[in-house]
């Protein structure tokens, strides 16, 4: 695919459609168990970003995107740490495509990444302090409802890449659809 995105130093990206993002309210309620433990613990998870109906609503207003996928080899399922630098790779990764699409996009995106926003060791939120970076921390696709098996899968992205890997995503959304009244 012939995108400005994969320049970025992702594996694989694929263009979205509005069909091709699916949603779901139910990624809410899996971030309530909090079994990554950073629910209401981190300015870019729940319930920090906002009421999972709007946030699913402001996904489907652009009519444009792109999914993108970083892959990193680790020593097994079990290697933690791998998969923990894995994310702050995929992070910095991120941090190029904001850069890159706040000049290509100046009437506005949307940036959601993989998980838990880990641009610092500690979110400052858990010290009650404000975010450290509120112009670079992103949301996760999946705290805005985003079911990323299945929208990966709508455009052909595979969302396991093979033993001893994990893949992280991410997505730019852009230009927002003219509804016609």
């Amino acid at each position: 695919m012939e995108h400005w995105i994969t320049e970025c130093g992702v594996s694989g990206a694929a263009l979205l459609g509005p069909k091709d993002i699916v949603t779901s309210s139910l990624f809410r309620d899996i971030c309530r168990q909090n079994a990554c433990g950073n629910y209401n613990q981190c300015y870019m998870c729940p319930p920090n970003v906002g009421e999972i109906q709007d946030l699913m609503a402001e996904v489907h207003q652009y009519a444009k995107g792109v999914l993108y996928q970083t892959i990193h080899n680790i020593e097994d399922s079990f290697d933690i740490e791998g998969m923990m630098e894995a994310a702050k790779v995929h992070t910095r990764c991120c941090q190029v495509i904001e850069q890159e699409a706040e000049v290509r996009y100046p009437n506005g995106f949307l940036h959601l990444s993989a998980g838990s926003c880990n641009l610092c060791d500690r979110c400052a939120k858990r010290d009650s302090l404000p975010c450290r970076h509120p112009d670079q921390a992103l949301p996760s696709l999946e705290s805005y409802g985003v079911n990323v098996h299945d929208t990966a899968e709508n455009v052909g992205l595979p969302y396991i890449n093979g033993a001893n890997t994990v893949t992280y995503f991410g997505a730019v959304l852009y230009e927002e659809k003219k509804w016609e009244r």
